[in-house]
């Protein structure tokens, strides 16, 4: 089993590269690799491949079993991860970087849920909002609210059908849905609400409050 933690992005609505920023004592794609490395004593992870900026691809990441360059979008950036995984690996879990607060236990979740006979498995949370489909500035349905989870990741699957959604060279905005529209069975797990993404300089603040308030606790 392979974990693929993507740590690829510009950060464009951020500002600059989050994945870099200090969140305590380390940089938040530190989080992901430990949370990855950590889940090797239950599961077996037989390595770990991170996925940064092509500029950043030739520095050393000790944490990591491979560094490689991303691509022009999250999906290329995960096939460029793919490409370092062996072709033996039976089980992958695709991990975004941006989710520092994911923990061990969600990633055995997700990947119990494979080994138990999934193509894949995503965290999923309870959507508390109304949800509305619109055209412009015009409603056009009201989404019943009971069927919808709003998906994390770390995200698990069986490696075949992992690779077989990827060819072709498809664009989603995580890799479940691929496998899904290649036909793949896609089971969801408890998520946590802890468990969010960074994504703006809020969010981050809101991240380091969060570590504040735990480490005193």
């Amino acid at each position: 089993m392979w974990c693929i933690v993507v740590a690829a992005g510009s950060g464009s609505r951020f500002g600059g590269a989050k994945q870099y920023e200090w969140l305590g004592e380390r940089r938040v794609l530190d989080w992901a690799l430990a949370d990855a490395a950590s889940v090797a004593p239950r599961r077996g992870i037989d390595g770990v491949v991170l996925v940064v900026p092509p500029e950043r691809a030739a520095q050393a990441e000790p944490t990591a079993s491979a560094v490689v360059a991303g691509g022009d979008s999250r999906s290329a950036s995960v096939r460029a991860g793919l490409a370092a995984v062996p072709a033996s690996a039976e089980v992958v879990v695709v991990h975004d970087a941006a989710r520092p607060f994911a923990g061990v236990d969600l990633f055995a979740a997700v990947v119990q849920a494979v080994v138990e006979g999934a193509d894949a498995a995503v965290p999923g949370i309870e959507v508390v909002d109304t949800i509305k489909r619109v055209a412009g500035d015009q409603v056009v349905e009201t989404l019943e609210r009971a069927e919808l989870v709003a998906v994390q990741t770390p995200q698990a699957f069986r490696a075949d059908p992992l690779r077989r959604a990827h060819q072709g060279q498809p664009e989603g905005t995580d890799d479940a849905s691929l496998v899904e529209q290649a036909g793949g069975r896609v089971v969801v797990v408890a998520g946590h609400v802890g468990n969010h993404k960074i994504t703006t300089p809020e969010d981050l603040e809101r991240a380091r409050a969060t570590l504040g308030a735990t480490s005193t606790e």
